[in-house]
């Protein structure tokens, strides 16, 4: 069955660093989850971290530091998460993931720099690319149309 990790936010949870969430209203998610196809995950939860929390954003890639707005070091707890979510994703055997862009965790494209001004660098949180790493594709939302032409044609259609 073709499973899809989503970032629980996406879902209504209010998990994010802010406590609220982004949800994402969409008539695939809705039929997905209807199919009981959608596994929700939120890595920084899974990775033992509370809501609301600081912001965080990636200060180094090598070696990985993550830290929030306050200097804490973070870095264990997403490290954690994102493996946390790979074994869910593998556990559930989810073929691609649906995961919040910009996020420390979960940006598959592009998180924030770690200046903690807004601006972007392209890169992936550490929770996406360790799917990515292991096979698992991630998209986020403004990709939501590739997402299903992706889940269609591995024949798992939304509709």
């Amino acid at each position: 069955m073709g499973n899809i990790l989503v970032s629980a936010c996406f879902m209504g949870e209010r998990v994010r660093y802010d406590g609220k969430h982004s949800l994402l209203d969409h008539p695939a998610l809705k039929k997905w989850k209807e199919e009981g196809r959608i596994v929700m995950a939120c890595p920084e939860v899974l990775g033992g971290l509370p809501t609301p929390r600081p912001p965080a954003e990636t200060q180094s890639r090598f070696p990985i530091l993550i830290q929030t707005s306050e200097g804490e070091d973070v870095t264990p707890q997403y490290l954690a998460g994102a493996e946390a979510a790979l074994e869910l994703a593998r556990k559930h055997n989810c073929c691609c993931a649906l995961m919040k862009s910009r996020s420390p965790s979960c940006g598959n494209k592009q998180i924030y720099d770690g200046s903690f001004s807004g601006k972007l660098t392209d890169a992936p949180g550490v929770a996406a690319a360790e799917l990515i790493r292991n096979g698992i594709p991630v998209f986020n939302e403004r990709q939501i149309n590739e997402l299903i032409t992706f889940m269609e044609q591995q024949g798992h259609a939304a509709a």
